[in-house]
Order: C-alpha cells, then structure tokens, then sequence
C-alpha cells in the first residue's frame, strides 16, 4: 500500500496535534513541516526536514498537504497545495469569510482528481455520532428545535496567538473561530437554516471582532435554531438541547485538549407527556476518549488511497457552514453596516 507523504504548514499546536495523528496512522508519513517561528531551515533529528513557509513546503516530495495556518492565509495555502498537485486537509475556519472558501472551490473544481477535506473535528466525537445515528433512525421522531451554547472565558485562551483577535487576519470572532464548530453541527442534524435573525456584539472585550453572536434560525421545515457563542461563558460551556417529537437529545460537555469543558455526555430522553409528568427516564452515556483527530485523518487518508468521495468536512460543508456563519453576521443590521458584511448570498463558488 502507498505510504503518503504528507507536510504540515503550521506547526504550532495544531499542527503538532495532527502529527502526533499521522504519526499512529500505517499509511501516513510527516516529511516536512513549516512555520515562521523556524530561525532557518533544516532537519529534526527523526529526519524530518523544516522550513520557514509553505511556499519552500511545496518544493518538497509530497502526496498531502495539512493546513494549520491563520485564517488570512489558509485559503491561499489550500488552494497552492491543490495546484501543486496535492491532496490538501485544512484546519476550520476555511479562511477569513466566505469569498475565501469560494475561491478554494474553483480551484478544487479544476483539479478533480485531488481530495480535499476540512477539518471539523466535532463531528467525529463519538457522542455526536451517535446522537446523529439516533436522529437518523427515527426512533425519536422528527426534531422541532435545538438549543445550543458553545462558550469560553474570553477570545484567547491556552496560549493562543492574538491574531484571533485582529480582523485583517481572522476575519471573525468567537462565532468564526470556536462557534462554527455549534454551526456546523447543527446544520449536520437538521439541514439548512433559511431565516436568520441575530444580534452580534464586542462590547465587553472591545475588539474589532465579536465577543458574542447571538442567533434564531429556522429550516424551510419548520426546525428552529437558538445558539448563543460567547467569549464571555466564564465557566467554559458546551451544551446542546436536540428536541423531538418523542424526547430529547442532549449533548452536554465536549473532551478537549484544555480539558475545561467538562465531561463528554449523551443523555437520551424518552417522553411520554400523558404519565411522566415532565419528568421522563433519561439515560446517560459518559465518554472518555476522543478519537476526533485521529478519525478525520483516518477517513481522509481512506478518501485518498480508495479514491472514495470525502463524506463528511467536503468544501460543500465549509461552504455551506460558513454561509450561514455570515448569514449570522449578516442578520444583525448594525453589525452589517458597522464592517460592511456583504450578502452571504451574492457570494457564489
């Protein structure tokens, strides 16, 4: 089996985060790594080669290219790798707004026979998988609404680079940088949000990007969205309410590197309205593990080596979740005029 060579552009805690991943994969080799941070160029005594940036990352002997870069220069990279005849995984958010990822696809469309995948790791929680699964059998019946919270202390967090708080270079706030991952999975359990009403603020940090993004969205279908993402969540929080006809989905708590997020949790409730008296059983699941990275990059490497379509995290789902991040933006009349946010909809890949 072809063994696949990858480089890594960024390589600050993500990045290492993803080749510690590659690393426990068979079929995945790290090569070559770049970051600004390297005085010069050179070699890791494991043989891996290192360089400054992803222009002098190309030039080496590559199958994939794994974007771990800021916001304001991801798209670039993405669409340089795949023109470099690469497959290309790239970090969330695909790039300072919508216009970025657009151009990400025209390129994708020239080469079709490149993968290309992105890196929304929520997705892969085995909570969230099997939350999905249970939403799909139909067990529970049709979801009527959804309830999600996705928040932290303040908008650099764990050592982070300040950059997220520049909008030159991120593009966004907490809803672009940590909020998508909410977004996207509430897209990924109840489909498209057709009307969006918000109210976006930075009025407690004082940044030019938001500290909080508050939203009510509907489906064409009637299914109705409430999300609040916070940089002002003092104790960090993940929850959200999936509610069905026949009970609930709650998934409270997400298992990450900070740890600061609480338990990872799934909790089934089945309802019987005429006896349970608004107290119906509840089973809860506890997780201990998350295999998020190392299952993205799994299904990625498998899209490769099988030539198979990428399922889940295509620029189709960038596309589509950072649409209705900007359809957020957009919603909030003052925010709009304030930085000029452009009609989500007149941005076409």
């Amino acid at each position: 089996m072809t063994m696949l060579k990858v480089g890594i552009a960024g390589y600050g805690v993500v990045g290492k985060r993803r080749k510690a991943c590659i690393e426990s994969h068979p079929d995945m080799k790290v090569v070559a790594v770049c970051d600004q941070t390297f005085a010069d160029e050179g070699v890791f005594p494991d043989g891996m080669r290192y360089v400054r940036n992803y222009s002098r990352l190309l030039e080496e002997n590559l199958d994939v290219l794994i974007v771990c870069l800021s916001n304001d220069v991801a798209a670039d990279a993405t669409i340089a790798g795949l023109e470099s005849g690469l497959h290309v995984f790239c970090e969330k958010p695909p790039g300072r707004d919508l216009e970025d990822i657009a151009r990400v696809i025209r390129c994708e469309r020239q080469h079709p026979g490149l993968k290309l995948m992105y890196g929304f790791n929520h997705r892969h929680h085995e909570s969230v998988q099997e939350a999905l699964q249970l939403i799909r059998s139909g067990q529970l019946g049709r979801i009527i609404n959804m309830r999600g919270v996705y928040g932290k202390s303040k908008l650099i967090t764990f050592n982070q680079p300040d950059w997220r708080t520049k909008r030159e270079m991120a593009g966004g706030g907490v809803l672009l940088d940590q909020g998508i991952h909410m977004v996207d999975l509430m897209r990924l359990f109840a489909g498209e949000f057709t009307q969006v009403h918000s109210f976006i603020s930075n009025s407690h940090w004082g940044y030019d990007v938001e500290d909080n993004a508050y939203a009510l969205m509907q489906t064409a279908d009637g299914v109705v969205g409430m999300l609040n993402s916070s940089a002002t969540q003092w104790r960090h929080r993940f929850h959200l309410d999936i509610n069905l006809q026949r009970g609930s989905i709650v998934l409270g708590g997400i298992l990450s590197g900070s740890k600061s997020y609480g338990a990872e949790t799934l909790s089934v409730v089945l309802a019987d309205p005429d006896s349970d008296m608004g107290d119906p059983k509840e089973q809860t699941t506890r997780y201990n593990r998350d295999p998020s990275w190392d299952e993205e990059l799994r299904w990625f490497a498998k899209s490769i080596l099988e030539d198979a379509p990428i399922e889940s995290g295509s620029s189709d789902d960038a596309f589509r979740t950072m649409k209705l991040v900007y359809q957020i933006y957009h919603a909030d009349p003052v925010w709009r005029e304030k930085f000029k946010i452009p009609d989500p909809a007149s941005v076409v890949p």
